[in-house]
């Protein structure tokens, strides 16, 4: 397997992915409509208040991610090596340099987030300027810049939108059924009591099925950010020392929570393990030795 075949595969599987999730919030839509009689306004509403509420977070979601992470923004004099080594890959990717930050803490991670190169930051913990050598630290920042170069951190914004307009749509269905009841006519009252069965079983299974998307393109684009890091780097085995390093230090990242843990490199929350295929299914990461596996092969 080269590097360019990897990255052909994994933006060719994100966006298969992507287009799955529209098809599925259009599928979503329908039933709903017909189980309410035409209701159209519930599904309508639901999308208008998620957008609403989702404008705000996609352009201020790196200021509330990086006040959650504890991170402070540091300067070229604060940590020279960290920020040439920045310099000199953003140079090779061809993006501009991002603003960089740290977070005190001592397990080894880093993530990137912002809306788009012009508005990127890259920020790793103190652990991962201690433990990794010079190599390891490139390859981890060639990964979270091409993060930033493959327009990653807003593919995930509006992965997190969809994932929020189908929660919506499920709540609002469900609250309509509740306080509003449903609108029947005799001819079609057996074809609207079918809808509105699988209605109700979509509204209690979407959010879930939605979560499970957005955790799968989190993943593919993990892959995605490895090949590309080893392709700008020219040097697999920087990135996956470094994974190594990072999948064998134990210690959990204090700063890490549910709503930024899929952001970082690895997974921040050390003692949550992969042990069967189905709780594999909730992990924000790809398993660390098959990421392995794939750099050490290119």
């Amino acid at each position: 397997m080269t590097l360019y075949s990897q990255i052909t595969s994994n933006k060719l599987k994100s966006i298969l992915i992507i287009v799955l999730f529209v098809v599925f919030i259009a599928t979503l839509s329908f039933v709903y409509v017909r189980a309410t009689g035409g209701g159209i306004g519930i599904v309508g509403m639901a999308i208008i208040f998620s957008g609403i509420m989702s404008f705000g977070s996609y352009y201020y979601s790196d200021k509330m991610v990086l006040a959650l992470s504890r991170a402070r923004q540091i300067q070229k004099k604060d940590h020279p090596q960290l920020f040439n080594t920045v310099e000199n890959l953003c140079i090779g990717a061809g993006i501009p340099l991002p603003r960089i930050y740290i977070i005190e803490d001592s397990a080894p991670n880093a993530f990137a987030t912002g809306r788009d190169p012009k508005h990127a930051v890259v920020c790793v913990t103190t652990g991962i300027l201690e433990k990794l050598n010079k190599a390891e630290l490139e390859g981890v920042i060639a990964h979270e810049l091409s993060h930033i170069r493959n327009y990653d951190i807003r593919m995930m914004s509006i992965v997190v939108i969809l994932v929020g307009v189908v929660t919506l749509m499920a709540d609002f269905f469900m609250r309509s059924l509740w306080f509003g009841g449903n609108r029947r006519d005799r001819d079609s009252g057996n074809i609207q009591g079918l809808f509105l069965i699988l209605g109700i079983v979509f509204a209690l299974l979407s959010p879930l099925v939605a979560t499970l998307i957005q955790l799968s393109v989190s993943r593919k684009r993990e892959f995605l950010a490895d090949a590309s890091g080893a392709l700008l780097t020219r040097y697999p085995e920087g990135l996956a020392s470094a994974l190594v390093k990072i999948g064998k230090d134990k210690e959990p990242l204090e700063a890490a929570n549910n709503a930024t843990a899929h952001l970082y490199i690895a997974n921040p929350f050390k003692d949550k393990n992969i042990n069967n295929w189905f709780s594999g299914l909730f992990n924000t990461h790809p398993p660390i030795e098959e990421r392995v596996k794939i750099l050490r092969s290119m």
